[in-house]
């Protein structure tokens, strides 16, 4: 069953479910934030519209900067800012930022503990037609092994809009993942969101049974994760915890290891590279603490391609069944 503490939409599961771009969060988020506190400047990299910028640029247009098709220098000139007492955050496809200035970003920011956000979007396969050059996977990777990095990745709009207040509010660096395509809206205003903290977003409704399996993710993906959950325990009996782990850097490890243990089986579920992304953080930390069986949904080491966002997610095993196939298979593992 959804969490109650969690305070879901309760719409969750039905048809007409409400839909909506996670980008839009953040360009609400980056408004709000701006209209508290003064010192909150954009920066956009000539996609003004696409990355949710458009509208901080009309209500506060000295605030605001557009630096053209020139990633590395909105990092510098971000850096500059920062230590200038600003709070920055720049836009791009996270392609292009953090991946195309990542030196910039590691040498001028992060080294400093500059105080920029980097909103990355357009992130994962689900960005469809764009195909593999447009497509992010790997940002979470090489932004979390980043000193003095914060990473951030909501899993809905309004989360997303929590998400970037929040980063306005905590000093230093932070990298948020966005997602181009309308997803689901899982979470409400009423959601709690603490950056660091895990949330339990599904719970086992069968009375007296112990838990099957922790299924670990982030990201649009989490609502295949959620129906992946209620489908397991309708049709299967197999009771799972569904935790959003919105924050991947820093890890809530005192809680996934108290799970773990208590649970004994794991499955990450992440529209991502395997390597390196959330399920490389979960499983580091296991490895540590409490080693178990653990799948991962996800990129298996292969560039994404063109085409509609439900096609690929399906065509690279990211949809329910998908994961569903993973519960099965590590619940397999976990008995031998």
């Amino acid at each position: 069953m959804l969490s109650p503490e969690a305070k879901l939409n309760p719409h969750i599961f039905d048809a007409d479910v409400e839909q909506k771009p996670i980008r839009d969060g953040y360009g609400e988020g980056l408004v709000a934030a701006a209209k508290v506190n003064p010192k909150v400047v954009a920066l956009c990299a000539d996609l003004l519209e696409s990355t949710r910028t458009e509208e901080f640029a009309k209500k506060y247009p000295q605030r605001f900067f557009e630096v053209g098709v020139a990633e590395q220098n909105m990092a510098t000139i971000a850096a500059g800012l920062a230590v200038s007492g600003k709070i920055p955050f720049i836009a791009s496809y996270a392609t292009f930022s953090p991946g195309r200035n990542w030196e910039q970003i590691r040498t001028t920011i992060a080294y400093n503990k500059a105080n920029v956000k980097i909103a990355g979007h357009h992130a994962g396969v689900s960005v469809g037609p764009d195909g593999a050059t447009h497509q992010a996977t790997e940002d979470i990777a090489i932004m979390r092994v980043m000193p003095n990095m914060k990473v951030l990745v909501p899993c809905d709009s309004i989360e997303a809009k929590k998400a970037t207040l929040s980063a306005a509010h905590v000093w230093g660096p932070v990298y948020i993942r966005l997602q181009r395509e309308s997803v689901p809206v899982i979470t409400t205003e009423e959601t709690p969101f603490l950056p660091g903290k895990a949330q339990f977003f599904w719970e086992p409704s069968i009375v007296g049974k112990k838990p099957d399996v922790l299924i670990i993710g982030c990201g649009a993906i989490l609502y295949n994760a959620l129906c992946a959950a209620r489908e397991l325990e309708e049709k299967e009996k197999i009771g799972t915890v569904v935790l959003n782990c919105h924050t991947i850097k820093p890890l809530d490890e005192k809680k996934i290891v108290e799970l773990v243990k208590k649970i004994g089986a794991v499955v990450v579920v992440e529209e991502h590279q395997i390597a390196g992304g959330l399920g490389g953080a979960v499983a580091e930390v296991l490895a540590k603490h409490c080693p178990v069986p653990i799948e991962f949904i996800g990129m298996s080491d292969m560039f994404g391609e063109s085409g509609k966002p439900l096609e690929l997610l399906k065509k690279y095993n990211m949809d329910t069944k998908g994961i569903k196939s993973a519960v099965k298979k590590v619940l397999h593992r976990k008995k031998l």
